[in-house]
């Protein structure tokens, strides 16, 4: 293996979800119903989907942010599963009288996903713990955008002692988001990279936001590859591995945790990319949100395959 011998730590930020996910055939149509041929109850969220990916891909992960009372089920039952998958929880803040969020996510026969959620706004008046004990043994920070209010200042102390910060954007932000320019490496979606650049057109959102951050930047386009910019300010393109897709639920998440782990192993972006693409790829052949994360042999094993296989429905190790 390419990576060190000591795995490096990656601290996650961000806001754990309970997810009940249901199998359709098609999502019902406004005022109608439909019946599930499948439901799940799994953790989600995603931070906690990139903690699980980097965990199961050979990394330490750390994870800081807010959760529900101390009394609540859906708080307990996602701190079991987060110990299951060795992700130390420690950094964990509980915010007394306030609930854990919950999503109902619907998963259509073509592995799109559709959901509601539920986020107590109580949540964000968290304060994480002191920035020596997060950052001790530190080797990237990977963050929700959305943690902005609650985040950007240790985002700023960790790029002020050197350490990556990798913003996983998953929804249109301010343009004087203090993470815009807090972070080292910014991951947006297709279309939040336009919506926040204000262009319709990825290449240039990306190169308007360029202007605005020394970031990285890169936007993700689920089969079509992610496109990005390189240390010349010149657009370049990483493709997706083909897949027949059966659930998308917690891709970008594990696309994220699987470039930060990737990066903190001292492999460049051009590398930290293609693993990613890689990681997400598998996730999408299996259902299961995060996790159905890959393992780290799984991951290499299909980078190693011949350009041009497409991978069918895989089963979970």
């Amino acid at each position: 293996m390419a990576h060190s011998v000591i795995a490096p730590r990656i601290l996650c930020i961000g806001i754990p979800v309970r997810d009940l996910t249901f199998r359709v055939e098609a999502v019902p149509a406004r005022g109608s119903k439909a019946n599930a041929s499948h439901l799940a109850e799994i953790c989600g969220g995603n931070a906690l989907n990139a903690a699980i990916a980097i965990a199961r891909l050979g990394g330490r992960v750390s994870f800081a942010g807010p959760m529900g009372d101390a009394q609540e089920t859906s708080s307990g039952f996602i701190l079991e599963r987060m110990r299951s998958e060795n992700i130390d929880t420690s950094h964990i803040v509980r915010i007394p009288d306030a609930t854990t969020p919950v999503s109902a996510i619907i998963i259509d026969a073509t592995g799109e996903r559709t959901l509601t959620i539920y986020r107590d706004p109580a949540l964000w008046t968290v304060e994480l713990p002191d920035a020596d004990k997060l950052l001790a043994d530190c080797q990237a920070v990977l963050v929700e955008s959305r943690c902005a209010s609650f985040c950007t200042d240790l985002c700023t102390e960790a790029r002020r002692r050197g350490i990556a910060v990798i913003v996983g954007v998953d929804r249109a932000i301010s343009l004087q988001d203090g993470l815009l320019t807090a972070a080292s490496h910014l991951l947006f979606a297709s279309e939040q990279v336009q919506e926040t650049a204000g262009i319709p057109d990825d290449g240039e959102a990306l190169q308007r936001l360029a202007g605005l951050t020394p970031a990285f930047l890169a936007a993700t386009r689920g089969p079509r590859g992610t496109i990005w910019l390189n240390e010349s300010g010149e657009l370049e393109q990483t493709p997706a591995v083909p897949v027949q897709a059966v659930d998308t639920l917690g891709a970008g998440d594990v696309f994220h945790g699987a470039f930060t782990l990737r990066l903190a192993e001292g492999g460049g972006v051009r590398q930290a990319l293609q693993f990613a693409a890689a990681a997400a790829a598998l996730k999408c052949t299996r259902h299961g949100g995060g996790l159905a994360a890959p393992q780290r042999v799984e991951v290499e094993e299909l980078l190693n395959m011949p350009r041009g296989t497409t991978l069918g429905r895989m089963p979970r190790l």
